[in-house]
């Protein structure tokens, strides 16, 4: 699925999760979008003391932002893959139905995976 094919808004958020990927140099970037429109990213965290998926990071962003709830969220990475806990943290704040979008690189979403 191209960005062409995307919901404008869902095409925002997969190019600022490749964006932050890219800035960081990191295995994976992630967005997510909050019921209120906002946006928040963030890339992987590999620490000795700390390990953290761009998706968890991104919504514990918003979480302590304030965000109430979420409408789409995005991983972009050489291989996209969300993990079972990651998608657990996108349903405690966005509930069952929250589209996570899985993009390559080059920005193309190949596939979308409900809460």
């Amino acid at each position: 699925m191209t960005s062409q094919e995307l919901d404008p808004e869902d095409a925002k958020i997969v190019t600022l999760a490749r964006a932050t990927r890219s800035r960081a140099g990191s295995a994976q970037g992630a967005a997510v979008r909050d019921t209120t429109g906002r946006t928040y990213t963030a890339a992987t965290v590999s620490l000795s003391s700390l390990q953290l998926s761009a998706l968890r990071l991104a919504v514990a962003m918003a979480v302590s932002s304030g965000a109430e709830g979420l409408e789409a969220a995005a991983v972009v990475a050489e291989e996209a893959a969300v993990a079972t806990e990651d998608v657990a943290a996108v349903r405690d704040l966005g509930g069952e139905g929250v589209p996570i979008l899985l993009a390559g690189t080059d920005g193309s979403v190949t596939e979308s995976v409900s809460t």
